[in-house]
């Protein structure tokens, strides 16, 4: 019997048992979708961190408190922040290779306007030029100037988020604003950013770094900010910036990353998430193998007789074979099949809550993979079937 033969019984199978085969296929649906479903969110996530991060651009450079590498250090950490605001001017005058260098002073703050308030995630104290080295836009009125920071006027820029909740999306330039008790005017506000892993990038005030400080009761800062003067000079920059740091700071109190280093560490951070995705998401697959492989030994168990009678006719073991692994692997390619498209029209719908990206190799690794499932489970059933006597088979009820 040749394939076509086989590949044709298997289907007269499938379609007389229905349900059944729907049954034995579910798991797999299942599977597959929630691969594609998976991943795609994965590598959404990852593609709109690093999209980004590269919007910033490539020549940037960190310097953050504490030892990154020795794992002492970066926000949170309870690492002793020796970062002070005059250290930026000792980068500029010391570091050929630096074009700019800003700072930020990070921490949070209840925003006031009228009898609308709201507990805003992050209060930015910046210098005034860190639109430029961030890549921010403004939608309206300007930003910062140096006579802010060196005044310590109160004045401020907004978020996107602060504008549609304190001013029903109405222009706030011109307008005060009460942040942590204290009135400031709003001289500019930013142009939406989205969100970056479920965190609202506008919902956000910018401030002089003069005035946090001074809310925030402290002379730290949180980072410094420096643009090197091109992109082949960042290593050149990384290595001026940390020998004139040195002279003030220990190698344990300070750490320079550059902006392709995040780049890597994120894209290293956000692709192991994305396997661990599509592994956790790839156990099901397997558990639908089994349902498989459950339902073929039933099927095999119903259909003894037949198999009794073929064999009596002249078909030969491998015959029988090949008619059951054939007919496991068509379940579980239709399985596939289904379950891709429920798994693609299930990421674009996801688009309105997360960021997903669906890609043509998780499509692809999930649709073999199924195919390979259907196989491997439907071995043994076939296995069995094939091993059967024809005599014993024809005396089974």
């Amino acid at each position: 019997m040749n394939l076509l033969e086989s590949f044709r019984l298997a289907v007269d199978a499938i379609i007389a048992n229905k349900m059944r085969s729907t049954l034995a296929a579910l798991g797999i649906i299942i599977g597959v979708s929630a691969v594609i479903l998976l991943v795609s969110v994965g590598q959404g996530v990852r593609s709109s961190v690093t999209g980004q991060i590269r919007s910033i651009g490539s020549n940037l450079l960190y310097v953050l408190p504490g030892n990154m590498k020795a794992g002492r250090g970066g926000p949170g950490s309870g690492v002793s922040n020796r970062l002070r605001l005059d250290m930026v001017r000792q980068i500029e005058q010391g570091s050929p290779h630096v074009a700019d260098a800003g700072a930020v002073v990070n921490g949070s703050a209840m925003v006031k306007f009228g009898n609308k308030e709201r507990d805003t995630t992050v209060m930015n104290g910046v210098t005034a030029n860190y639109a430029k080295l961030t890549n921010y836009n403004l939608a309206e009125g300007e930003f910062l100037t140096d006579v802010d920071i060196n005044g310590g006027r109160k004045v401020v820029v907004v978020g996107q988020t602060i504008v549609s909740e304190l001013y029903n999306g109405d222009s706030p330039v011109g307008r005060n604003i009460s942040i942590n008790g204290q009135r400031f005017t709003v001289v500019g506000a930013i142009e939406a950013k989205g969100s970056t892993f479920g965190i609202d990038q506008d919902d956000v005030v910018f401030i002089p770094i003069t005035v946090a400080q001074r809310l925030l009761g402290t002379d730290q800062i949180s980072q410094i900010l420096i643009e090197a003067t091109d992109e082949n000079s960042v290593d050149t920059a990384s290595d001026e910036v940390t020998r004139v740091l040195s002279k003030t700071l220990k190698k344990d109190d300070f750490s320079v990353a550059s902006q392709k280093s995040l780049l890597g560490t994120v894209q290293n951070i956000t692709g192991i998430l994305t396997v661990m995705l599509g592994g956790i998401a790839g156990i099901s697959l397997i558990v639908g193998g089994i349902g498989i492989m459950n339902i073929m030994l039933v099927s095999v168990t119903e259909r003894t007789r037949e198999i009794g009678i073929r064999k009596a006719v002249g078909a030969k073991t491998h015959d029988i074979l090949m008619q059951f692994v054939i007919e496991s692997a068509t379940l579980s390619v239709i399985g596939g099949l289904i379950g891709i498209l429920i798994g693609i029209a299930g990421s674009l719908l996801l688009r309105a809550f997360l960021p997903s990206e669906v890609t043509i190799w998780s499509v692809a690794l999930a649709f073999f993979f199924s195919a390979g499932i259907g196989i491997f489970f439907g071995a043994y059933p076939a296995f069995k079937a094939s091993r059967l006597s024809p005599i014993e088979a024809l005396r089974y009820e």
